[in-house]
């Protein structure tokens, strides 16, 4: 099976990779409100989808500033 595992900054914490894209597009003439990152991981596993949410928990996100969704690819 294969999972798709989204990682961004939960709300309110500082994105400064988002930001600065963000202040690069409006340079550019483009008008954008808001930019936010994310990391995606595609886990090819035959693990189940409660055990891919584990290895988000334990090592891809951190839950203090990062939330984290599981999904089927």
């Amino acid at each position: 099976m294969l999972y798709r595992v989204e990682v961004r900054y939960k709300k309110g914490v500082l994105d400064p990779e988002g930001n600065a894209a963000l202040d690069a597009l409006r340079s550019l003439g483009f008008k954008a409100d808001a930019v936010a990152t994310a990391k995606v991981y595609l886990i090819e596993t035959s693990s189940s989808q409660k055990d891919v949410e584990e290895m988000c928990r334990k090592l891809l996100a951190n839950p203090i500033i990062h939330d984290c969704s599981v999904s089927k690819a």
